[in-house]
């Protein structure tokens, strides 16, 4: 049985990637319904700004998932919080590079992968010396297929899943009591799309976004598509031949 956390009864949860876009509007959902948050990422400035706006209920630590004292800083903030219920991994990046430019694309696996690992595997054992907890991720629906204008994106997305799926068995196998969620937005209107240089259908709003997110959370959700017109893109993508998917222009 997982045992309780600390500081008077509320749950908990740490956000890493609170400073901007998803990650700070599902901070935010999380704050305004009550719980204690956890806030972290690069920017320490940004932080300080979300905790302002509520003072008795945020603390703050500086992330950056690229360092390699990364899990000690999510213990760290953990520590400061009294315990952590749910872990939020939104950190994350991505960039169209057709032109494969590789300090983009090396970027964007060591972020999307090493930097993932690092997070997730940190509150992995967290959870484990718990007896129990909430892992979820922001991945995203371009795991679902090769995308020829995104190729490190769409194939560190590709990981992501399967790497929660491993750990899903994992702590089943060692009847570690973690519950998980993945979830895959298709496009949302933050920074990392650009959306200045590029024109993206179905664009979705970060904050709509991030209330399906939180709904997603307190239903247990294994795997949460983010939203119905993306899950029958999906469907549809998953139906296309491998011959046919790597002959058309995307």
């Amino acid at each position: 049985m997982k045992k309780l956390s600390r500081h008077d009864g509320r749950r908990k949860a740490v956000v890493v990637g609170a400073t901007s876009g998803i990650g700070r509007e599902v901070a935010l959902c999380l704050l305004r319904d009550g719980w204690f948050v956890g806030i972290a990422g690069r920017r320490i400035e940004l932080l300080e700004e979300l905790k302002a706006q509520f003072p008795d209920s945020a603390v703050t630590h500086p992330v950056d998932v690229m360092s390699d004292d990364a899990a000690d800083g999510l213990m760290s903030l953990t520590e400061k919080l009294g315990g952590m219920d749910l872990f939020f991994l939104a950190s994350g990046t991505g960039r169209q590079n057709p032109g494969l430019n590789e300090e983009i694309e090396i970027s964007t696996a060591e972020t999307n992968v090493t930097g993932f690992i690092r997070m997730v595997t940190a509150a992995f054992r967290y959870f484990e010396g718990e007896g129990g907890g909430h892992i979820a991720v922001i991945s995203s629906i371009a795991g679902t297929k090769g995308l020829g204008p995104a190729p490190a994106y769409s194939a560190t997305k590709r990981f992501q899943n399967t790497y929660i799926e491993a750990l899903a068995q994992l702590s089943f196998k060692k009847k570690s009591g973690i519950a998980f969620t993945d979830i895959r937005p298709g496009f949302v209107d933050t920074a990392i799309l650009n959306t200045e240089a590029h024109a993206y259908p179905m664009l979705m709003r970060p904050e709509k976004v991030a209330k399906a997110i939180v709904k997603a959370l307190y239903g247990k959700k294994r795997i949460k598509i983010i939203d119905g017109r993306y899950r029958i893109l999906v469907f549809l993508w998953r139906l296309i031949p491998r011959y046919l998917w790597e002959r058309m222009k995307i």
